[in-house]
């Protein structure tokens, strides 16, 4: 029986049944002590916790814990002293008999009553229009060339929780401005201030207190868009310094990308995200009357309207074209065509792909490649070297790089192999690339047809491919008119003419 229900069966006895304090001990088996207290008040009154004291603590030990506990504050967080410790070194240096279990309770009492590992923290209030939070986060993703995980940065405002998200291969400087940008742009404005953790690619170096030399296109972004920059303390520390947004990351995770999605490419991929973000503006927060959307749409009013212009977050640098057509941007090689060996050319590195370019004129677009001293090479742009030097052909990295991505595929290798057999290896493999040359000026799919063709009606010279690619266009171009509506011409019929005065005439001439 619960003490509750032992109090409401003594009351009973004694007010219903007239019992007296005797009897009701003897009937309930309990003290006269209880009775009283059941008889003065309904509700039990709480158990005094017994005091222990433990005399093999004595003030010195007790001091010199203290002292422990105090100096750990200012030690690395992975060299502070467990309470195991503590009790080895009490051991040790009191000669103590103390057991670990009582050293153990009085480190765990004094932790709480000097709040070490325990933080306490002040509810904000956020105006409307006043700060948001950036941070990425990661997520796996399955994508139709195999498993990756994307680095999402995601911006949130604090008065109207309104988030965006949009994902990327790497965690680079420019997918981080960009993110920002389009942030901005899906909230309707810049607030008067951001909050970021102390990201590589916006402080350069951490100085004391809240001081950071930021980095220099950070700053010029900083400045187009006119926003207050605002950093975290170092650490997992600052980490409750921005919980908003890092609440909102789990939660995003959790509600969009569980189970984990598939898609075919990361354009795909922020397309769904976008939607995801679209979506949740209807969606009401704990302890709010309105929707995310509606407060987004308060809060347009007190942010700063956008610049006309989105700010250029793509890298820009130069470089030089060595002697096997190639620029190093960063760490990696990018092809660019051999005609510019040792000429400068710009590049301009986005999130997702790398635009070089000779004169102001686009000359390559290839990929972004994430990693170290990687060459991305493209066929196409040795082809004239290679006509000159027909037996690099073979074992060409460009070629290897394209058939691992398709666009030197088996009919080409059979349309190659037919050309060496009907001419020498040198001549055959001059054929190959001048029907690769054709590219330039048809497209892959009519390219892929013309090749499949010309094998099966043994037409495999560089001008019957270039044939069968013309008539191929030629078809594809063609469009059959729609049918005409005659309906509204009927008005213009006429009977057909007589001819027989005219026959009558010509018999006259005849027999004249």
């Amino acid at each position: 029986m619960r003490r509750v229900e032992l109090f409401e069966s003594i009351r009973i006895d004694h007010q219903k049944f007239g019992l007296s304090k005797r009897e009701i001990c003897k009937r309930r088996q309990v003290g006269r002590q209880t009775v009283n207290q059941a008889l003065e008040s309904a509700v039990p009154p709480e158990r005094k916790k017994v005091v222990r004291t433990s005399p093999v603590l004595t003030d010195e030990i007790k001091s010199f814990i203290d002292g422990i506990l105090e100096s750990d504050k200012k030690a690395p967080r992975k060299q502070r002293h467990t309470a195991r410790r503590i009790w080895q070194r009490v051991a040790e240096e009191f000669s103590s008999a103390a057991k670990e279990v009582t050293v153990r309770r009085y480190v765990r009492i004094r932790k709480r009553q000097l709040a070490i590992g325990a933080q306490a923290f002040v509810p904000q209030h956020h105006p409307a229009g006043a700060q948001f939070e950036v941070d990425f986060y990661e997520a796996l993703i399955h994508f139709s060339f195999g498993s990756a995980v994307a680095k999402i940065i995601s911006v949130r405002s604090e008065f109207s929780g309104a988030s965006f998200h949009v994902a990327y291969p790497a965690q680079t400087q420019a997918a981080f401005l960009e993110g920002i940008a389009l942030g901005l742009e899906f909230l309707g404005g810049t607030p008067i201030r951001i909050r970021f953790d102390n990201l590589r690619q916006a402080v350069a170096r951490i100085l004391r207190g809240k001081r950071r030399i930021q980095q220099d296109r950070f700053i010029c972004f900083r400045s187009h868009y006119l926003f207050e920059a605002d950093f975290t303390t170092p650490g997992l520390q600052g980490a409750h310094e921005k919980g908003g947004v890092e609440n909102e990351q789990g939660r995003f995770r959790r509600r969009w990308l569980v189970p984990v999605p598939r898609f075919s490419g990361w354009t795909a991929l922020n397309d769904y995200l976008a939607g995801c973000c679209i979506k949740d503006l209807s969606r009401v927060a704990e302890g709010k009357t309105l929707t995310i959307g509606e407060l987004a749409q308060m809060e347009k009013e007190f942010l700063k309207p956008l610049p006309t212009e989105r700010f250029e977050t793509g890298q820009i640098g130069e470089g030089k074209v060595d002697q096997k057509a190639r620029v190093t941007v960063k760490t990696n090689r990018y092809s660019v065509p051999a005609s510019l060996v040792g000429r400068k050319v710009s590049w301009r590195m986005s999130p997702m792909t790398i635009e070089l370019s000779y004169e102001g004129k686009a000359v390559a677009v290839h990929d972004l490649v994430h990693g170290r001293a990687q060459e991305v090479l493209v066929l196409d742009h040795y082809l004239e070297v290679l006509l000159d030097k027909p037996g690099a052909f073979p074992g060409a990295l460009p070629l290897h790089q394209a058939r691992l991505s398709g666009d030197f595929s088996q009919i080409y290798d059979q349309l190659w192999q037919r050309l060496c057999a009907r001419s020498s290896k040198s001549e055959g493999t001059r054929q190959m690339i001048e029907v690769l040359l054709l590219h330039r000026r048809y497209s892959k799919s009519v390219m892929h047809q013309s090749v499949t063709q010309a094998l099966e009606l043994g037409a495999i010279a560089p001008s019957g491919v270039e044939l069968f690619a013309r008539r191929t266009e030629s078809t594809n171009l063609f469009v059959e008119p729609p049918a005409l509506n005659v309906g509204r011409l009927s008005r213009f019929d006429r009977p057909l003419p007589e001819t027989t005065p005219y026959d009558a005439l010509l018999g006259e001439v005849a027999v004249k």
